[in-house]
């Protein structure tokens, strides 16, 4: 039975941690992902988990810790924010090319500089194509229910990718909401024993972790990487599957949020979500078919299934928390337009960067970016595909 309680995103991310129990926790602080390790080592110190946790002196060494540990044979987990991904940098891609099935628990806050600890997706953004599965969680219950999920993710047979679950930083990490907690016993049960196929430390079968990988082999490596990355959609349906069997609780590749009739609709990730949701739902009372579709499986990106459910809108607005500077747009809306156009789906599509350095996006601008979309609908074009949304304006 589901135990009701008030915690924040970090306090339950660090619960969610005590429960898996994991073999090693090694992690450096910074904000706004500083609480969870910070909580997690309370655990440890009063003997309630029997992890070994490392405090090391920087992000990298986290990284390298947790890729020590996973080869030989541990079940390794650590967290972190922004510019301390940033120097985790070289290490998550080693993680990836290693096979190694590490969790992170990543609290999005923009990536340095200018200086600035509130929350962007900058920091996801920038590994996006390092080979790691990534889930986002629009609320704290889902930052909870994604860490449970990911190690029977990570760590299937036919996935052994590492898996990063992302929150926004201050918004949900520090706001304190009602949760659902699973019984400590039954997550034991869910997540399950960890049981790698090759590691260092089994003596009948010695190996090399890391070694010369040229011309005549990455090729070939890289692209088993690939495969396990589309592996790992399916895997990922199967684990939410059971979860939902075992607690109730309902996921999917993405969420469709009075979709399946809408005329335009919002494709966003986390936090945002919510806001959204306010306004689709007074939006409908006015009669306008508005809808949203929030992302929740960002790696592998579900585009096929994606086009599909947003085919017969007649405008879409793609909102990314990120600017890549590439002066086309944002990572989720070159994504979502890359598969519409495979796809053969032809809808007008905008993209607005919106929230950079933790801008509050209100229900104000939401609606403007549906009254934008009206008028798309209505005239089959877009002018400018690629804007910017609660940008202050220069004052006379």
């Amino acid at each position: 039975m589901s135990i009701r309680e008030r915690l924040s995103g970090n306090e339950a991310a660090a619960t969610a941690m005590k429960q898996i129990n994991p073999d090693v926790v090694a992690a450096f602080p910074i904000t706004p992902s500083t609480e969870i390790p910070q909580y997690f080592s309370t655990f440890v110190s009063n003997g309630v988990v029997d992890t070994e946790f490392v405090a090391v002196e920087s992000e990298h060494s986290a990284m390298s810790a947790c890729i020590g540990a996973e080869a030989a044979g541990s079940r390794a987990m650590t967290a972190t924010s922004a510019n301390g991904l940033s120097l985790m940098w070289e290490m998550i891609y080693i993680a990836s090319s290693l096979r190694l099935p590490i969790v992170l628990s990543l609290v999005n806050r923009a990536v340095s500089g200018p200086l600035n600890i509130h929350c962007d997706h900058s920091d996801a953004m920038g590994v996006r194509d390092a080979g790691w599965i990534m889930l986002f969680s629009e609320n704290n219950q889902e930052a909870y229910d994604n860490l449970l999920m990911a190690h029977r993710i990570a760590e299937n047979e036919n996935v052994r990718l590492p898996l990063m679950v992302c929150q926004d930083g201050f918004i949900t990490s520090h706001s304190i909401e009602n949760i659902e907690l699973e019984e400590d016993s039954e997550v034991k049960k869910f997540v399950g024993e960890y049981h790698p196929e090759h590691y260092l430390l089994n003596d009948k079968e010695p190996i090399a972790i890391g070694p010369l990988d040229l011309q005549a082999y990455l090729f070939e490596h890289k692209a088993q990487q690939g495969e396990a990355m589309k592996a790992a959609k399916n895997v990922i349906l199967e684990v939410s599957k059971d979860f939902e069997k075992w607690t109730g609780r309902h996921y999917g590749l993405f969420e469709e949020y009075k979709l399946d009739d809408s005329d335009i609709a919002i494709v966003c990730m986390n936090s945002t979500a919510g806001t959204t949701k306010a306004v689709v739902d007074e939006l409908r009372e006015k009669g306008i078919k508005a809808g949203l579709l929030k992302i929740r499986v960002y790696r592998p990106f579900p585009g096929e299934e994606v086009a599909k459910a947003l085919a017969n809108c007649k405008a879409v607005a793609v909102l990314d928390k990120a600017d890549s500077l590439n002066a086309i747009g944002g990572a989720l809306f070159e994504d979502v337009t890359s598969s519409m156009y495979v796809a053969d789906k032809h809808v007008p599509l905008v993209n607005y960067v919106y929230g950079i350095g933790g801008r509050d996006t209100t229900t104000k601008e939401i609606n403007s970016v549906y009254t934008d979309l009206i008028e798309i609908a209505k005239n089959g074009k877009v002018e400018n595909p690629y804007r910017y949304l609660g940008l202050r304006k220069e004052e006379n």
